[in-house]
């Protein structure tokens, strides 16, 4: 009773520290047809996941399932106004460290989401571009650690949210990755929490912030845009598997939210280090 009455707890605290209710209705229905995304698999220097390949036969077959266009690409030179201008949603599905060549590809990406772009996040994209303070904020934080992959519960917090509207009220991973975020927003919708109270703890690490569980999947508004992030995803089979492959198209769906194109007249980044204009 006590383990249950702890976990409420951190729950609850959860609901309170990061927004959960929705401002938009679930019944936006997207227009799959009329769809058409970035699939960005950029790596930097350091670890790159053996899940890639498998993340991008799943989203070319929900393509071919729903109906949407989708660009596969890890040439961060597809990062121009002109080019970004075309798509609903721009995935990065396990990118990590630094994934621009340049400052002005950086711009690009703040203009897109200024214009009113969507972003999608898939399980290390939390760890690109760990030293760009507006990436972070823009994802709601950055990789902090994991514990060795295993397995854990993911419980979900709002059955409602098309990413989640197919898990059971206890998602069991068997294998995967728990991350842990630091440097996160405030202002998340957060969807989704880990229960760590079954999985390894290694010595010196803070488990605690938010009692026995961590968010995991969220979405917030920031910069005129809206994002996207699920820190699952490591295993590369589990790209085969339809509750992950849901999850993505869900994700992808809430990102995009009511169809709108682009506005770049409400876009003004000229360098990566511009502030966030307040609306």
């Amino acid at each position: 009773m006590k383990k249950v009455n702890r976990l409420a707890y951190s729950v609850c605290f959860l609901l309170i520290f990061c927004t959960f209710a929705s401002n938009h209705s679930y019944a936006q229905k997207i227009r799959w047809n009329k769809v058409k995304i970035l699939f960005y698999t950029k790596n930097g220097k350091g670890y790159v996941h053996d899940n890639l390949a498998s993340s991008v036969t799943a989203i070319q077959l929900l393509s071919k399932q729903h109906g949407f266009a989708v660009d596969v690409s890890d040439d961060p030179a597809v990062f121009t106004d002109d080019n970004l201008k075309q798509y609903d949603a721009l995935v990065f599905s396990n990118t990590n460290n630094d994934v621009f060549d340049t400052d002005a590809q950086r711009v690009a990406l703040m203009r897109y989401m200024q214009a009113g772009g969507n972003f999608v996040g898939l399980h290390s994209a939390s760890g690109t571009e760990r030293k760009w303070r507006w990436f972070k904020d823009m994802l709601g934080g950055t990789f902090f650690w994991h514990e060795p992959g295993q397995s854990f519960t993911v419980k979900i917090l709002d059955n409602k949210n098309p990413a989640l509207a197919h898990l059971p009220a206890e998602w069991k991973r068997e294998t995967d990755e728990f991350y842990f975020v630091k440097e996160m927003a405030v202002n998340l919708h957060v969807l989704a929490v880990n229960d760590h109270t079954t999985i390894q703890k290694p010595a010196g690490k803070a488990l605690d912030t938010f009692g026995t569980v961590f968010p995991s999947v969220w979405w917030h508004e920031y910069d005129g845009g809206r994002a996207f992030y699920t820190s699952l995803g490591h295993q590369k089979e589990d790209y085969e598997k339809e509750d992950l492959k849901k999850h993505i198209l869900g994700g992808i769906e809430w990102a995009i939210g009511p169809q709108k194109p682009r506005n770049y007249s409400k876009a003004y980044a000229t360098s990566p280090n511009d502030e966030v204009r307040k609306k």
